[in-house]
């Protein structure tokens, strides 16, 4: 049980923690100290449900269609293959810093909506926490599957508040492109590394 809580945690937070639009504005706010509470609390819910979503629906269609199981293994090896390559590849050729100097966002009503924004128009909080991890999900069963979903929700949690309340104290790093580069590579060994894990049980047959 706990490989599943862990699976889920460290593959869920290789998700969240990807250079992108919604980390880029809460890392900039966070560093303002912006509204970082509901920031923090706004996304960690998004991403809960979304999790929550795919792993309770691909569930179901498990348990009438048992082969997807197979299928889902290596369908989830595959992309996190591309999704590890993918981070290598802007490892080397993203040297954009985060800008400090553009305007802070003043009211409540533009950090909400600017936050709902970045987080729902994003293609990848659905590719990732509904198709992904729901697919991966399939491998587990019963309180596994849970535990597994509470793992990639709880990395989510700490992720999100992490970068928004900690922010001030990490902006001698990340206002530096190199900073990203290293995670980014960073993200593409556990994503590789995780990989390898689902298609460990076919390596075996060969």
């Amino acid at each position: 049980m706990e490989i599943a809580f862990l699976q889920g945690f460290s593959l869920g937070g290789s998700l969240t923690v990807a250079v992108g639009a919604q980390n880029a504005f809460i890392l900039k706010q966070g560093l303002r100290q912006s509204y970082p509470l509901l920031i923090a609390v706004l996304c960690s819910c998004i991403d809960a449900i979304m999790i929550t979503f795919g792993v309770l629906g691909f569930g179901q269609v498990i348990d009438a269609y048992p082969v997807i199981v197979n299928v889902a293994r290596v369908g989830g090896a595959l992309f996190l293959f591309g999704y590890g390559a993918h981070a290598l590849y802007m490892s080397f050729v993203c040297n954009e810093q985060l800008s400090m100097k553009s305007k802070s966002v003043g009211s409540f009503s533009q950090v909400l909506l600017l936050t709902l924004g970045v987080s729902l128009l994003n293609p990848s909080l659905y590719l990732d926490t509904v198709l992904l991890l729901g697919s991966i999900s399939v491998q587990f069963q019963g309180l596994e599957r849970t535990l597994f979903a509470i793992g990639a929700i709880m990395a989510s949690l700490v992720w999100f508040f992490s970068l928004s309340f900690g922010a001030k104290y990490l902006s001698p790093l990340f206002t530096h492109s190199q900073a990203w580069v290293y995670l980014d590579r960073a993200i593409c060994l556990v994503m590789w590394s995780l990989a390898v894990i689902l298609i460990a049980p076919y390596l075996n047959l060969l």
